[in-house]
């Protein structure tokens, strides 16, 4: 691990190039080493304070470990920094549903299917979505443009 690699030894590793916090805390989440992520991805976004990809790594993380509270509070920072960001929608949403707050979850539902990740990982998401908000309202939300009704 490159942060403990920094702290034991004040430098990161044998190399002289810096890490790559965010790569490390990707591999942790993956790994569901949920704590140690966590800390890379606060090294990162040290780096980078504004940047939304590590901020919602991090709300996924916080989701991971139970912390709802501070995942919707880093969700609605990303929408703050970057309004369309779907993943963060996605995520805010169904921790909304968990509170019942089922209204605003919607919003955020609708508003994350109204500009749906383009990558092919992404469908089942999409399709999730599209399934909860039908379940919620009788409605799936907006089609991704070119798709038929």
């Amino acid at each position: 691990m490159s942060w403990f690699n920094k702290i034991i030894h004040g430098r990161p590793g044998s190399d002289a190039r810096d890490p790559d916090y965010y790569e490390e805390g990707t591999v942790l989440l993956q790994d569901e080493k949920f704590h140690e992520a966590l800390t890379s991805f606060r090294l990162a976004l040290r780096e980078s304070p504004n940047d939304t990809d590590v901020l919602q790594q991090i709300a996924v993380t916080y989701t991971r470990i139970g912390m709802t509270d501070e995942a919707m509070k880093t969700y609605r920072r990303v929408l703050e920094l970057k309004p369309h960001a779907s993943g963060a929608h996605y995520g805010l949403a169904f921790l909304l549903l968990q509170q019942a707050q089922t209204d605003e979850a919607i919003a955020h539902l609708r508003a994350f299917l109204a500009r749906p990740p383009s990558s092919p990982h992404a469908q089942r998401h999409i399709s999730h979505a599209r399934a909860t908000l039908a379940e919620l309202t009788g409605d799936d939300g907006p089609l991704p443009v070119g798709a038929e009704p």
